[in-house]
């Protein structure tokens, strides 16, 4: 900043008040314009964007690569100033670098060897911390993260409630009584305990890989639908891990959610308290199969009072998760790095 001129001295030793105030206006002059020719130097915040954010996505957590070419998170979600691309050589050029964890395995050798300043990466994963091993390799590696918790930096749920105004309640015909889609099936799961149990006292149809009854994309949302009830139980249990078991199998289909995860009152941050069944609100699993077996026609429609505010969106697109990047990069915090990662996402 320019020097301010010395003021002039009166003969006792003090300035006039003339040059006091002609001073103060010059510095406050000078202030106020280098703020204006440079507000993020002075407020802390990273500078605008006048380009496109490019996001570059290091792998796609995928097996089928889609079309990202063009203004894709403009044309599909709304989302403008975003730029997509798998295209590695662009590193030198990216804001922000995607990693999904499914993809970073075995090690570290997968990783870019340069990361030029300002640039952010971002550790991606949907799976539960049951499920997502090695991370005690990536300390001190990722800026940001990207999960169904929503303490993460970025939250991508596997669904949401979103308004609207339709009012109206669709049930559809049932036809049984309990359902359940299942792929993988160990018996060391919580799961697994609490449905060889509860199968003692009811009926469960039970469909999937486990027991070479797979149902095709299009199967499974008709099958599901005939169920009164529906077994959305999750893995493994975790704070806001809830899968699409709940959303698409259960919701989504118009069958009531028997729950199986973290505390009723964590899916009560996701759904309306009266959208599910918790298997923890009894004392026992015969409770829960008697509530069930003997339910009236009128109490069950009372599950459904959701539909008359809301409905399901899910999210299933890569694309759409990604894109949602650019409309959180504005508030992201900068200059962070999460020095155990692990210890982070197992809490």
């Amino acid at each position: 900043m320019a020097r301010a001129p010395p003021l002039p001295w009166l003969p006792w030793g003090w300035p006039s008040m003339k040059a006091v105030v002609t001073t103060g206006v010059f510095v406050t002059t000078l202030w106020n314009l280098r703020c204006f020719l440079n507000p993020s130097e002075v407020s802390g915040e990273a500078p605008k964007h006048t380009e496109p954010l490019m996001v570059l996505v290091w792998e796609w957590p995928s097996k089928q690569v889609p079309n990202i070419s063009g203004d894709v998170c403009r044309e599909l979600y709304g989302i403008t100033g975003c730029w997509l691309t798998t295209e590695q050589q662009l590193l030198s050029r990216a804001d922000v670098v995607v990693f999904p964890h499914t993809r970073l395995q075995p090690g570290r050798d997968r990783l870019p060897k340069n990361r030029r300043p300002g640039q952010n990466w971002v550790w991606v994963s949907l799976e539960s911390p049951s499920n997502t091993k090695a991370l005690a390799g990536w300390n001190q590696t990722f800026n940001w993260v990207m999960t169904y918790r929503r303490d993460s930096d970025i939250f991508i749920p596997y669904g949401k409630l979103v308004p609207n105004r339709s009012a109206t309640v669709n049930i559809p015909t049932k036809t049984n009584l309990v359902s359940w889609v299942i792929s993988n099936y160990h018996r060391t799961q919580k799961r697994a305990e609490v449905y060889k149990n509860l199968s003692r006292y009811l009926h469960v149809n039970i469909y999937g890989k486990a027991i070479k009854k797979p149902l095709c994309k299009d199967c499974l949302l008709p099958t599901t639908s005939k169920s009164k009830f529906y077994l959305a139980f999750e893995n493994s249990i975790h704070q806001d891990y809830i899968t699409e078991k709940l959303w698409r199998n259960s919701l989504m289909a118009g069958t009531v959610p028997v729950v199986l995860g973290p505390p009723r009152a964590n899916y009560e941050q996701f759904v309306p308290a009266d959208s599910f069944i918790h298997v923890d609100d009894f004392g026992s699993l015969a409770e829960l199969a008697t509530f069930l077996k003997t339910m009236n026609s009128s109490r069950y429609r009372q599950f459904f009072a959701w539909q008359k505010r809301y409905s399901v969106k899910l999210y299933t697109d890569w694309r759409e998760r990604i894109c949602t990047i650019c409309t959180a990069y504005p508030s992201l915090p900068r200059g962070r790095v999460y020095p155990d990662l692990e210890s982070w996402f197992s809490t």
